[in-house]
């Protein structure tokens, strides 16, 4: 089987630990996790984890399967970057004097369709979000510049098809 990118999503309840246990199964099968984003989900009280991965599907399957096992966990998919919509987020901190004395800068930020979040006297803060491959065109634009600084999130994402989750889930808390 051939490598691919998976984004696998976790709907669990919000407990301590389970991110250690989560990250121990990517571990124990030597599986880097590329990007981690965890927040609220659409169901009150239900915590969603976004991970992302460059492996084979069949190793997606069967980490999905040892997540389930989790007991907090309620449930988990995985998707290919085709079945999903996804962005990152990014901040860069550039020297503001190249605001104004590199005129390539402001036709990066348009040409990216970034924004300037601030302005301070020493630097200035660029915003883009986009895919990974647009943040990392805009990084290697803006290198030979100087970055002061470079953040950038994990994935965030949604499942093109319809995922019954919120059903499944009230369904889920119904019968406690």
């Amino acid at each position: 089987m051939e490598k691919e990118w998976f984004t696998i999503s976790v709907y669990s309840e919000n407990n301590v630990g389970l991110l250690n246990r989560i990250s121990g199964i990517f571990l124990k099968r030597h599986i880097n996790i590329e990007s981690l984003n965890v927040s609220k989900s659409e169901i009150e009280g239900v915590s969603k984890f976004t991970i992302v991965v460059y492996t084979t599907e069949k190793w997606t399957r069967n980490i999905v399967g040892q997540i389930e096992k989790q007991i907090e966990v309620i449930k988990a998919f995985f998707h290919t970057d085709e079945e999903t919509i996804y962005q990152e987020s990014v901040l860069f901190k550039i020297a503001s004097n190249l605001l104004f004395d590199e005129r390539q800068i402001q036709n990066i930020i348009k040409d990216n369709n970034s924004q300037i979040v601030t302005v301070a006297r020493d630097f200035f803060v660029i915003a883009k979000s986009g895919r990974r491959n647009e943040i990392n065109e805009m990084y290697d634009q803006l290198k030979p510049f100087g970055i002061m600084q470079f953040v950038r999130t994990g994935r965030i994402s949604v499942s093109k098809e319809e995922m019954q989750i919120t059903a499944l889930l009230n369904e889920f808390y119904q019968d406690k």
